[in-house]
């Protein structure tokens, strides 16, 4: 049985030769047959030559998988470098018979997508997808377990397709979640609760703030394929970006929806908690005042001085104590009089 070889050899006729070997740093592959069925390949043994095309996934982790990924595909020099690259931004391109390009995911927790960013690097030509990322990512863990549910794909582009189906599936599953944190923060601030508010917005904020961000850039790289690069490319590495673009743009609106909702809420929040704060004041001045003339009282019956009035009593103290209370109960009246007590 022949075998697909991966060391960075050239033929004589231009084509990439491989040594047979396992691949360093895969972390699962799949082959595709013409009817759309796939069966997963052991990742600790050579990679058969078969028919069909193949998904080969690496983890960039593995500086050996960053080496082999430098010159092992027959890929274009810039798919491969952009394979390897740092993650930074999304990106879409089309050299000759590839397409290669970076797209955002939420990175794949124990529990399902959490709301970091992580980035899937790929490549792709009519025989071969090729991915790799630092993080495990959400879309491909999703399309990985529906492969193995009996999915079927028939080209590269599709795989494609599905992967970033998966990548708008999380998101939307994640912007429903925090429709539903903004829908508890808005039931609380209705009930005058708004107390550890501001931190649950805020995290609600700045979440929509980056995904928007996210899906927007995705939509536009997939406008500027369909209208710009696709008609470059092989009819099999062509896949549906209207359908998908348009899905992302439905998305993104309820990802700026979710982020202006949040705004509205911090500003009501805080609106609130400054008009408590005022009563909060207000009340500790009504205090002040009440017993300000008192507290000037005490303080002239507590100099140590010659000739205080009541000194020589033996009810002064009690005398002094009916002063105090007359004082305080008369400022008390003149700020119910003012209406004052009632704002």
């Amino acid at each position: 049985m022949p075998s697909v070889r991966f060391a960075a050899t050239t033929r004589s006729n231009g084509a990439m030769d491989f040594e047979a070997q396992a691949l360093p740093g895969l972390v699962w592959a799949f082959r595709f047959f013409v009817d759309g069925s796939s069966e997963e390949l052991p990742i600790d043994q050579p990679i058969p030559d078969h028919e069909g095309w193949l998904w080969l996934h690496f983890n960039l982790a593995d500086a050996r998988a960053c080496n082999f990924l430098k010159s092992g595909p027959d890929l274009p020099a810039p798919a491969r470098e952009l394979l390897i690259a740092a993650d930074g931004h999304q990106q879409l391109h089309a050299h000759a018979a590839c397409v290669y390009g970076v797209f955002a995911d939420l990175v794949c927790g124990l529990g399902g997508a959490i709301d970091e960013i992580g980035f899937l690097h790929f490549a792709m030509t009519e025989q071969l997808f090729v991915s790799s990322r630092r993080h495990s990512l959400n879309a491909l863990e999703a399309t990985r377990r529906s492969l193995r549910g009996g999915r079927k794909i028939g080209t590269v582009a599709q795989l494609l397709e599905a992967i970033v189906e998966h990548m708008v599936e999380a998101v939307e599953s994640y912007a429903d979640g925090l429709a539903d944190d903004l829908d508890r923060v808005e039931e609380r601030v209705l009930i005058a609760d708004t107390s550890d508010q501001q931190q649950a917005l805020a995290r609600v904020r700045r979440v929509a703030v980056r995904l928007h961000r996210q899906l927007a850039t995705q939509r536009s790289l997939l406008h500027r394929f369909e209208c710009d690069i696709a008609p470059s490319v092989q009819a099999p590495l062509h896949f549906a970006t209207g359908k998908l673009a348009q899905r992302i743009d439905w998305l993104d609106h309820e990802m700026i929806a979710s982020r202006d909702r949040a705004q509205l809420l911090q500003e009501e929040v805080s609106l609130k908690m400054a008009d408590q704060t005022n009563r909060n004041l207000q009340v500790l001045a009504i205090v002040t005042t009440v017993f300000l003339p008192a507290n000037l009282i005490a303080a002239i019956f507590g100099m140590n001085v010659g000739g205080l009035p009541l000194a020589a009593n033996r009810s002064g103290f009690a005398w002094a104590l009916l002063l105090l209370a007359g004082i305080s109960g008369f400022v008390f009246w003149i700020l119910k009089r003012s209406g004052l007590l009632g704002r």
